[in-house]
């Protein structure tokens, strides 16, 4: 994760902080957070009977998409240098906007909207993140996301 001071962070209130890279989900990967979730809905695992729907083929879960936000902060976020721990905290918005099609890759925009220190060494930072799909105007999501980080 980038780094920066306190006072860094705070001055980047309302800009964009970071872009991922670019992470392919494979028709692998859907089967195996399928396997992990035990949601194995056929627009997910079966590529015949997903391609007569009007997705055209297989898709992957929104939940999925969604989970590789962890990995995606760990391209764009920013870290305080002292940083001891950042847990999630939750979100106050997910929306889910297009299918991410099998074989297509994303990446998240991350724009800091909040970072309020709520107790002395624990900041509550917000994040709206876009969730985007390589070669489409749409976004695959977009989510307010809350995390605690403690100094």
């Amino acid at each position: 994760m980038p780094v920066a001071s306190i006072d860094e962070i705070g001055a980047k209130v309302g800009s964009e902080v970071g872009v991922s890279d670019w992470i392919a989900i494979d028709q692998a990967a859907i089967l195996a957070f399928a396997d992990v979730t035990q949601d194995h809905q056929f627009i997910h695992v079966d590529p015949e009977a997903a391609a007569a729907t009007p997705f055209g083929g297989t898709i992957a879960h929104g939940f999925l998409t969604l989970s590789l936000l962890s990995r995606m902060a760990a391209d764009a976020m920013l870290t305080p240098r002292d940083m001891r721990m950042a847990v999630n905290y939750g979100f106050d918005k997910v929306r889910f906007l297009a299918p991410v099609h099998s074989g297509r890759r994303v990446r998240g925009r991350f724009r800091l909207a909040a970072f309020d220190e709520k107790r002395p060494g624990q900041w509550q930072v917000v994040h709206n993140v876009t969730v985007e799909i390589e070669g489409e105007d749409k976004p695959a999501l977009i989510a307010d996301w809350i995390g605690m980080v403690f100094v």
